[in-house]
C-alpha cells in the first residue's frame, strides 16, 4: 500500500473505522507472520502471536500518534515485544491428549525432514551474524520492512542499516560458502 493511502487508512482506524482496521490487517498480516515464525519455529505458536499482535494494535489504536515514524514500524514494535513476552512465558510441552487428538494432516516423513533441515540451515546461518546483523536481517527479508523502518525500530539511521544488511550478505556468503566446502564456520553470537 502507498504510504499516503496507508496514512488515510490509519486515520479512519484511529477513528474506529472497522474496515480500515481489516485493511491494516490485510497489509501488515502476512509481513507479521513471517517475523513471527522465525522466532516461534513452530507455525501454530507463530499464528497464535499474530493474534496476539493485531490484538494489541487493535487496542494501542486510539493511542497511536504519527511522530514521523513509518507506521509499519509502530506495528513490527508491537510484534517484537510480543515475541519477548511469549518467550518468557512459553512452556514446551502439550497434554498428551491434545496431541493425539489432533488429525494427521501433515506432511510425510521425507517432507517434514526436509523442512526442518532448510529451517535449521537458516537458524544457524542467522546465528553467525551478530545480533545487529541478524535483526536487520529478519526485519528486511523476512517481515519485508524498508531500511528507513527498520531503522525506526532500532533507533539508527537508514544508511546504518543499510551498512549492517550489507556486513551481514557478506558474513552470510562468505561462511555459508565455508560450509559448502567442508570448512569449519564459527559463529559471531
Amino acid at each position: 500500500m502507498h504510504e499516503v493511502a496507508l496514512d488515510r487508512v490509519v486515520a479512519k482506524s484511529v477513528a474506529g473505522d472497522q474496515a480500515a482496521i481489516g485493511e491494516l490487517y490485510d497489509t501488515f498480516a502476512e509481513r507479521v507472520y513471517r517475523f513471527l515464525l522465525v522466532h516461534a519455529r513452530e507455525p501454530a505458536d507463530a499464528e497464535d502471536l499474530l493474534q496476539r499482535t493485531f490484538l494489541k494494535v487493535i487496542e494501542g489504536l486510539p493511542r497511536y500518534e504519527a511522530r514521523g515514524l513509518p507506521f509499519a514500524a509502530w506495528i513490527f514494535r508491537i510484534a517484537r515485544n510480543t515475541v519477548i513476552d511469549h518467550s518468557r512465558t512459553r512452556r514446551d510441552h502439550a497434554s498428551l491428549d491434545a496431541v493425539s487428538d489432533r488429525p494427521d494432516d501433515r506432511r510425510g516423513p521425507a517432507e517434514l525432514a526436509e523442512v526442518a533441515s532448510e529451517q535449521e540451515d537458516i537458524r544457524s546461518a542467522l546465528l553467525m551474524l551478530t545480533a545487529d546483523q541478524r535483526e536487520v536481517i529478519i526485519y528486511r527479508f523476512f517481515a519485508g520492512l524498508t531500511p528507513r523502518e527498520i531503522g525506526s525500530l532500532m533507533g539508527r539511521r537508514e544508511g546504518s542499516i543499510r551498512a549492517l544488511q550489507f556486513r551481514a550478505m557478506e558474513v552470510l556468503r562468505s561462511r555459508l560458502a565455508r560450509r559448502e566446502l567442508g570448512q569449519p564456520v564459527r559463529s559471531q553470537a
